[in-house]
């Protein structure tokens, strides 16, 4: 597994334990993995949104609707989604950065050994 998406793992796990130290200092490995350029740009935004809307609980984020009513189904077509996103030609360089974070937390999210089961 690439380290990058080795240390997103670790982010995700630590975002969702709502271990917010931990998780912050992953994001700032996670940063200097990427380059300062506009694809880590639009990654680092993704991965700073998704440590903002979880510290406060942001009921309208895609994120927190995840984590708080996980579907594996709804995560698998996300994925989906995310992946043909960051895949069209027509896509600026920011965007893929952004999406690709997008799907590399989802497929970390689904690989969790305990995801949470809906109810």
């Amino acid at each position: 597994m690439p380290a990058r998406e080795m240390r997103m793992e670790m982010f995700l796990r630590a975002l969702l334990r709502r271990d917010f130290d931990k998780a912050k200092s992953h994001l700032d490995k996670l940063s200097k993995l990427v380059k300062d350029d506009e694809w880590g740009r639009g990654y680092l935004k993704a991965i700073n949104g998704f440590m903002s809307a979880i510290k406060d609980n942001d009921p309208d984020s895609l994120i927190v609707r995840l984590m708080n009513n996980p579907d594996p189904e709804e995560i698998k077509k996300l994925l989906e989604q995310f992946e043909e996103i960051r895949s069209q030609e027509f896509r600026d360089d920011y965007e893929r950065g952004y999406y690709t974070a997008w799907v590399e937390l989802l497929q970390a999210y689904l690989s969790q050994a305990r995801l949470p089961v809906k109810r």
